[in-house]
């Protein structure tokens, strides 16, 4: 029972970035490809493009989910929001997430970092994979 309720309160949080960030001017766009592979717990990796204040910046991404099988490629894409300065930009982000992905499947989520850094994401995911739980990406610019 408890564990419903942080999922409704973490599905709460994530909803309300996705709504503050919509009346807002992007800080940042980004652009991110990753693969994955998952059985219980996955695992994703890939490189990502940081556009800010009109220079590009090039990241990588490392990322862990629960409750997730399958393997797939993902090309994502999405507005960054509350970046102040670049540094702010590296951390720790989380999401609440329940979707699948099957053949081309499409997905949108809110991520916030320990910065207050927001970023708005839509995926286009090639593969066999389906999540039912909380996912964290860890961002480190090169």
């Amino acid at each position: 029972m408890k564990i419903w309720a942080v999922r409704v309160l973490m599905l709460g949080v994530m909803l309300a970035a996705v709504t503050a960030g919509a009346q807002e001017t992007p800080s940042g766009k980004v652009a991110i490809e990753t693969k994955s592979i998952a059985v219980g717990i996955g695992v994703s990796w890939g490189d990502g493009k940081l556009t800010y204040q009109g220079k590009d910046h090039s990241f990588t991404v490392n990322g862990l989910s629960v409750v997730d099988v399958g393997v797939s490629k993902m090309s994502t894409t999405g507005n960054v929001y509350h970046l102040k300065k670049l540094s702010d930009f590296a951390g720790n982000y989380a999401a609440a997430e329940a979707g699948a992905a099957l053949g081309a499947g499409k997905s949108a989520v809110a991520m916030r970092n320990q910065n207050g850094v927001v970023m708005e994401l839509t995926s286009t995911a090639t593969g066999i994979q389906f999540t039912l739980a909380p996912k964290g990406v860890e961002i480190k610019l090169k």
